[in-house]
């Protein structure tokens, strides 16, 4: 794929009113979301799951892209329809999400890095065959006592930018996902430092390995309060802040930036996104890719009969992604 068609998917990923939604869990993920509601977590049924997300009605409207996992990109619909042929009729980008996860970063306890550069060359090629025109790597960073470490952070942002490299060699725009996890009692200023520094050492780690930012997207957490903090931040305060470390860390040329929920709740992940886009001019859009704050409320309903209840969860994933849609215009109201 050229610089230009890379450069015209990652706008089009960002395009006004439109996000990802993330239904990449992995198996075993995905088993923990199935037990909460007591469905046995068999390929069929994640295969009819996916399907009902991926054939909600008109979802096209407010959603760009879907990030996928490696066994539902090579799915079909009941009727045999290849997910990723069902996703680009609709008008709706496939991605796939490409990293094997965090595994423990030797000699420093607490901390991780994410694996998966392995053998990712020859995925990627296979990838782009199947019809993926996005992919995502996922690192992780915990925020502790004495962490995170410089080193961790430069061990993370040197896999995602081997990973984005690899993935515009292969024609498919690189999503990028630095999270800084909730987790924990730290106020929001802590929040703030990190991720500060994080992004600093991303973008800079893209730079050495020449990877074209007009062709990526950047999937950001939001700066905000510990899970445990006393004092949460409120919606405004969250805006505030993370806009101010965007724009002291992102680059301009970058073609939009995508929100994960971070195990925020619904309202929450449409309020911040909201707020943050009531801001006036900002150099990227800012939209959603999020996962759980898409799902949840369509598996419950999803999961009292899988067959009959799709068409009430799926207007329920309509209505998510509206609200997500209206948020990444800054129109959302609540309620």
């Amino acid at each position: 794929m050229s610089i230009d068609l890379l450069a015209e998917t990652a706008q089009a990923m960002v395009a006004p009113g439109k996000g990802i939604i993330a239904i990449d869990e992995s198996n075993a993920t995905i088993k923990k979301r199935f037990d909460g509601v007591g469905i046995e977590c068999t390929e069929e049924n994640r295969r009819a799951y996916r399907e009902m997300l991926l054939g909600t009605p008109n979802l096209s409207e407010h959603i760009s892209g879907a990030i996928l996992y490696d066994e539902t990109l090579r799915q079909a619909t009941r009727e045999g329809i290849p997910f990723a042929r069902l996703m680009a009729d609709a008008g709706i980008l496939p991605g796939i999400k490409v990293d094997k996860g965090p595994v423990a970063l030797a000699g420093f306890p607490g901390e991780v890095v994410t694996e998966g550069l392995d053998g990712l060359r020859e995925r990627l090629r296979e990838y782009a065959l199947l019809g993926a025109r996005f992919a995502k790597w996922r690192a992780v960073i915990n925020i502790g006592d004495d962490i995170p470490s410089g080193t961790c952070i430069e061990a993370n942002s040197h896999a995602l930018a081997r990973y984005a490299a690899l993935c515009q060699e292969a024609g498919i725009v690189p999503m990028v996902e630095p999270e800084v996890l909730m987790d924990g009692d730290h106020d929001i200023d802590i929040c703030y430092e990190v991720t500060e520094v994080v992004l600093r050492s991303l973008f800079s780690a893209l730079y050495d390995h020449n990877v074209m930012l007009e062709g990526t997207i950047l999937k950001a957490s939001m700066v905000v309060s510990g899970k445990d903090c006393p004092d949460q931040a409120g919606v405004d305060e969250v805006a505030e802040m993370t806009l101010r470390c965007l724009r002291s860390t992102v680059p301009a040329s970058l073609p939009g930036i995508v929100f994960l929920s971070g195990g925020q709740n619904d309202h929450d992940a449409t309020a911040h996104l909201n707020a943050m886009n009531q801001y006036g001019p900002l150099p990227w859009p800012l939209s959603f890719s999020y996962g759980r704050a898409m799902q949840s409320a369509a598996l419950k309903l999803w999961s009292k009969d899988l067959v009959g209840n799709v068409a009430v969860a799926q207007q329920t994933v309509y209505g998510r992604a509206r609200d997500n849609g209206l948020a990444a215009l800054g129109q959302w109201t609540a309620g």
